[in-house]
């Protein structure tokens, strides 16, 4: 009996021990789910809008005008640089006019076509020349020449044919290379003076003339497709055109015993004179 006693209070002793172990490591809060405090839905990203519309408004009228000025300021900058413009693609397709069939045949009834036994001098062989001053005359080889390398120029001019040949060459290397495609490129040749019975620069007693030879041909500007033109009056001294014309006169020295210019001396300010004339030295060229 006592012993049965003292098993029950060791079984008592146990589950009260237990007790006190479990209720030491139960957690204090109830393991339901309960309402979370923050908000259920996702929080909005950033606004990127800016803060004034982007729709247009009116300006005032003296910004419209301020606009409507700079436009214009830059249409007519833009218009400017085309035309200064050396070469652009507008004046590349200028294309000389060729001759029409009537002016063809008008031509060859006229006895003008090739001439010095050269393609590309176009032109009417005359009768020798007999000069009316002692030197003067052309007794071999004369002729009135019209066109050069398809050049014209802008009066028939009477020449022998070693002058002729010589501007055929600058025509081709000198002239046209200086020119290119400026203006649309070379369309004429204005002459200032070809064959005269004279003495040089017309001074009494002087030294007859090359032009008296038929040796010489002077140039005092070039016509162009556009219709501009390069005046060594004009022109010589700057620019632009200057430098083209600084160039075909420089271009001129060889195939010309004797260019001058208006570096040279006051008669020659107004056009380049180029003759054939030989000397001793090689060519002479101011």
């Amino acid at each position: 009996m006592t012993r049965g006693v003292g098993m029950l209070a060791t079984v008592v002793v146990c589950c009260l021990l237990g007790s006190e172990t479990s209720l030491a490591g139960a957690p204090e809060t109830s393991l339901r789910p309960v309402l979370r405090e923050q908000q259920l839905y996702p929080v909005a990203l950033p606004s990127f809008a800016p803060d004034r519309s982007l729709r247009p408004v009116t300006r005032p009228a003296n910004a419209q005008a301020a606009s409507r000025a700079k436009a214009r300021a830059d249409m007519a900058y833009l218009t400017a640089a085309v035309a200064e413009a050396p070469a652009t693609v507008a004046q590349a397709q200028v294309v000389p006019a060729k001759l029409t069939r009537a002016e063809r045949k008008a031509r060859r009834k006229a006895g003008i076509g090739k001439v010095c036994r050269d393609r590309d001098l176009i032109g009417q062989e005359i009768d020798p020349i007999p000069g009316t001053l002692p030197g003067c005359g052309i007794r071999k080889g004369a002729i009135r020449l019209y066109e050069v390398d398809g050049v014209k120029l802008s009066t028939p001019s009477i020449m022998n044919c070693d002058t002729a040949k010589a501007l055929e060459k600058w025509v081709d290397n000198g002239l046209k290379n200086s020119v290119r495609s400026y203006g649309g490129g070379v369309q004429e040749i204005k002459v200032a003076g070809h064959y005269a019975c004279r003495t040089r620069n017309h001074k009494k007693g002087a030294k007859i003339s090359e032009h008296g030879k038929g040796n010489a041909i002077d140039i005092s500007a070039i016509k162009l497709n556009n219709g501009e033109t390069i005046s060594v009056l004009r022109d010589w001294r700057g620019g632009k055109k200057g430098r083209i014309l600084k160039k075909m006169h420089k271009k001129a020295c060889g195939p010309f015993g004797t260019v001058l210019g208006p570096n040279s001396d006051r008669y020659h300010q107004d056009h380049f004179h180029f003759d054939v004339a030989r000397h001793r030295g090689g060519p002479y060229c101011r």
